[in-house]
């Protein structure tokens, strides 16, 4: 059980507070309620390129990193189609300090076009050395587009081209900024060993007199249901041909999401798994054969990633992979597969949160999803999944009506 307690501000910041006193160490972890899911279309790649702005100091702070640094602490950040994260780690005694700079980075942001210009570079770099420069680098935005068609999901983390990131300007970064950067759209969670009400003191000190900028909720579009399969082809020259399969699945809060995510490991979580025993011990198709879900807000994807085996053709790798779920569709999962994955999963768990940080992370996470306290119900839903619920749950998502297919390398 991860004791917590909460406190909001009356400019709407959310805190939330878990003490643990077998460190001498701090964490605050910032969520920011922004996503590649909250971009416009034309300008993409916004969420991503403002997690790396928002290092550029503040008015008070010329630069984020030395004086947390000098005060024994370390920070990073990162974006999902979801959420913007940020967090700082710093000794106890120095906490005060990561509070300082993270209240005036977002009060007083320091954003010159000189600045602008180098992040913007960083990031196009980037793009480059991921999606353009490497095998497989462009897998997302092919699956992305063809699976989605409405829904911003339909773009990766990373934007959709870098020619949107150059062209973005000085305003337009501005304009994000106060469109979403605002205490009555973030969560802080404060963990470690720090005591509640010195915790609330120093967010009602360095966050209280920041003024909320009433972010509006924006109304995302629903992505239609898929009545049909979709498929896509593309060449290229990479090491190993590849089938990705990304079927249609529930959103992160659903009541099936624990079961879908059970479902992923039967087929793929080791060398016990249907994938390893039955088809990478079997034949020789596949030199690899996984199984993921992605974990989203909103409806995601459940994704079946194949690698074939030199010689092997799209269309045997593909009828192997449908002969292997056909098999898992009609036999379901036994107790014995639900409970060795259960308690793989929640023994996973308890060692992550044995981390201050990876409490505050997932604390945020689900006060951002529904409510905090969640995190202590967790173990029960994936406890409470039945041989019914995976059969029901496996048989609404393997669907071929319900997926993308991209056959992806050498079509010759």
């Amino acid at each position: 059980m991860i004791e917590i307690k909460t406190h909001t501000l009356a400019n709407g910041l959310r805190l939330i507070h878990h003490k643990d006193a077998t460190t001498r160490m701090v964490a605050l972890n910032l969520l920011y309620k922004v996503g590649a899911r909250n971009e416009n279309p034309e300008k993409t790649g916004y969420a991503h390129l403002f997690e790396h702005l928002m290092f550029s100091g503040s008015a008070n702070a010329e630069s984020y990193d030395e004086p947390l640094q000098a005060a024994g602490g370390e920070s990073n950040a990162w974006t999902s189609n979801d959420v913007t994260n940020y967090y700082d780690i710093v000794p106890a005694h120095n906490v005060e300090t990561a509070f300082w700079l993270e209240s005036d980075r977002l009060l007083q942001l320091s954003l010159t076009e000189k600045k602008f210009e180098a992040q913007k570079s960083v990031v196009i770099e980037e793009f480059k050395q991921r999606c353009l420069n490497s095998p497989y680098g462009d897998v997302g935005h092919i699956i992305r587009e063809n699976a989605y068609k409405v829904h911003p999901y339909r773009w990766p983390v990373i934007g959709l081209s870098t020619d949107v990131i150059a062209s973005a300007t000085l305003d337009d970064a501005w304009e994000f900024f106060y469109t979403h950067y605002s205490p009555d759209n973030l969560i802080l969670c404060v963990s470690g060993n720090i005591e509640y009400e010195r915790a609330v003191e120093l967010t009602e000190k360095w966050f209280g007199s920041i003024q909320r900028r009433n972010v509006k909720s924006q109304i995302i579009p629903v992505e239609p249901i898929l009545s049909e399969p979709r498929r896509v082809s593309i060449h290229r020259d990479v090491p190993k041909n590849m089938i990705l399969k990304a079927y249609r699945m529930c959103g992160r809060t659903d009541r099936d999401y624990q079961t879908s995510d059970i479902i992923s490991d039967v087929l793929a979580n080791g060398n016990s798994a249907r994938f390893f025993r039955n088809v990478l011990m079997e034949s020789n198709v596949f030199s690899s054969l996984d199984a993921s879900i992605g974990g989203s807000l909103d409806p995601g994807l459940f994704y079946v990633r194949g690698y074939l085996c030199d010689g092997v053709s799209f269309e045997e790798g593909e009828a192997v992979i449908q002969k292997e779920l056909d098999a898992f569709l009609r036999e379901g999962a036994s107790e014995y597969e639900i409970t060795k994955y259960v308690n793989k999963l929640v023994s996973r768990e308890l060692f992550e949160n044995v981390s201050y940080l990876e409490k505050a992370t997932k604390l945020c996470a689900y006060e951002f999803q529904s409510n905090a306290a969640d995190i202590n119900a967790e173990e029960s839903k994936y406890r409470s999944i039945t041989c019914e619920d995976i059969k029901r749950v496996a048989n609404e998502i393997l669907e071929e009506n319900n997926c993308t297919t991209l056959f992806y390398g050498n079509l010759e």
